[in-house]
């Protein structure tokens, strides 16, 4: 077994060379040429043995393997065998066969063991190349994935499933209905105001779901540019514009097996709708800049703060397309409407933030309950976590007072002058001020505010809100 290594920045990760299995001295000597001419590092070996005790170390970036060896020279049995337990030792690895006896069979059988790409032997470089830098490409694009859905596990391990504390009718008769479609693989579109929990719900619901194993992929509709709606949505080949260097999965193709949630579809231009619509339809989709069609199989849940009924009467949303997303709605009372949740939420956001800074058990004076429940909540249950949050690290006390909360009665709240605000405080009051107008509804609130839907929604993030 020999390891070449190539210092070039174009190598994907020096820590992942690809492994090259071939009992062709000349064949491995000329890949580790054309490999290092490309900026890649190898890994040789001469049979699937030596393969499979490399792969065993993990540190392998893609397996280019020939199906035929010294042993049986037609067949492909040996090679066949290697991708068999190579796809066994990981569900990720990149793996592209290559033979100089290939046939359609064997090409398929090598793809139905695992293989995700057939290279025929005397290989084409630049049909290498391509093939070899866009396996690599979706690779990390998958790992990526892979990685977004363990953080969002771990996010939300502590407080998803508590957010739904409660007794309130509303409430009550959401989970209900939760129940009762959470296991069916219908679409789902969940409505509210902003900052209720609609994307925690849909974790929730994707958590009840027999894709529970699949990823979980999260799109804020609402913060896309027009421009990359179908390269968000339905990912890019390889040279489809002049910045397209490298394969790119859209969210379609990443959320395979899972849940795609698209937050705030209310927000989706009209024009890009019809695009959305036809993959509903068909179930096919294709990257920009490729014409083969891919299926992904996806379940779909939306949110909305926005009226869509309202925004269809307007012609600013399409009938079909509401249609094939509200098989089922389900929507999200807003914390005023909640009553004494509120207290019940505030008590277990308020031990989660204790725990995160390391400070002893607190509890809520009556003059903090009496604020909590007395405040409008524009905001709702992310308005506050917040609140707590900011409450736990400022109290000097084991009780949270109403001081401490930085809320007060808004029938009682002293006016401060414009003047003695800071320009954020002022962006943030007349935020609220437009969300309370528009009773939550972030694109209506936006509109009077005088902004775009991307940058109302990065001033939300950026307040809190």
């Amino acid at each position: 077994m020999t390891r070449y290594f190539s210092s070039m920045e174009a190598s994907p990760s020096p820590n992942a060379p690809i492994l090259v299995a071939d009992d062709d001295a000349a064949v491995r000597a000329a890949l580790r040429l054309f490999l290092k001419s490309e900026g890649l590092s190898s890994v040789l070996v001469a049979s699937p043995q030596e393969a499979l005790a490399e792969l065993a170390q993990g540190a392998v970036g893609l397996l280019l393997a020939d199906l035929n060896y010294a042993r049986d020279t037609t067949s492909g049995e040996e090679g066949l065998a290697l991708i068999r337990q190579a796809r066994a030792q990981s569900a990720l690895l990149p793996i592209v066969a290559m033979t100089a006896w290939g046939s359609i069979p064997l090409a398929v059988q090598a793809l139905q063991l695992g293989a995700n790409d057939f290279i025929e032997k005397p290989w084409d470089n630049t049909r290498l190349a391509a093939v070899l830098r866009n396996q690599l490409s979706l690779h990390s694009s998958r790992q990526q994935a892979a990685r977004l859905a363990a953080e969002n596990a771990l996010l939300q391990a502590d407080s998803t499933e508590q957010a739904w504390l409660g007794q309130s009718p509303a409430l009550l008769g959401l989970m209900r209905r939760v129940a009762a479609v959470a296991a069916a693989d219908v679409n789902l579109l969940i409505t509210g105001e902003n900052g209720t929990g609609k994307s925690q719900l849909a974790q929730a619901i994707h958590r009840q779901n027999h894709k529970a194993g699949g990823p979980f992929i999260s799109l804020n509709m609402g913060a896309i540019p027009d421009t990359l709606f179908e390269s968000e949505l339905f990912g890019v080949e390889r040279g489809a514009f002049t910045d397209a260097r490298q394969t790119r999965l859209g969210r379609f193709e990443l959320a395979d097996g899972g849940t795609l949630f698209l937050d705030e579809v209310g927000n989706i231009p009209l024009a890009q709708q019809a695009k959305l619509l036809r993959v509903l339809e068909s179930g096919a989709f294709e990257r920009l800049g490729s014409a083969t069609p891919r299926r992904a199989q996806v379940r779909l849940i939306s949110a909305t703060n926005a009226d869509l009924d309202q925004l269809v009467s307007q012609g600013l949303f399409r009938r079909d397309l509401l249609y094939r997303l509200n098989s089922v709605q389900l929507h999200l009372p807003p914390l005023r409407e909640r009553g004494a949740d509120i207290l019940l939420l505030a008590q277990h956001f308020l031990a989660g933030h204790a725990r995160r800074y390391q400070r002893p058990a607190l509890a809520l004076a009556e003059s903090a309950r009496q604020a909590l429940l007395n405040h409008a909540w524009p905001g709702n249950v992310r308005e506050l976590s917040h609140c707590l949050e900011r409450a736990c690290l400022l109290s000097p006390g084991d009780a949270i007072e109403a001081a401490d909360l930085g809320l007060q009665p808004q029938a009682h709240a002293p006016a401060r002058e414009l003047e003695q605000l800071t320009l954020d405080e002022a962006e943030k009051l007349l935020i609220r001020k437009a969300l309370q107008r528009s009773q939550g509804n972030a694109l209506a609130a936006a509109q009077t505010l005088g902004l775009s839907r991307s940058a109302f929604y990065r001033r939300l993030e950026k307040h809190q809100l």
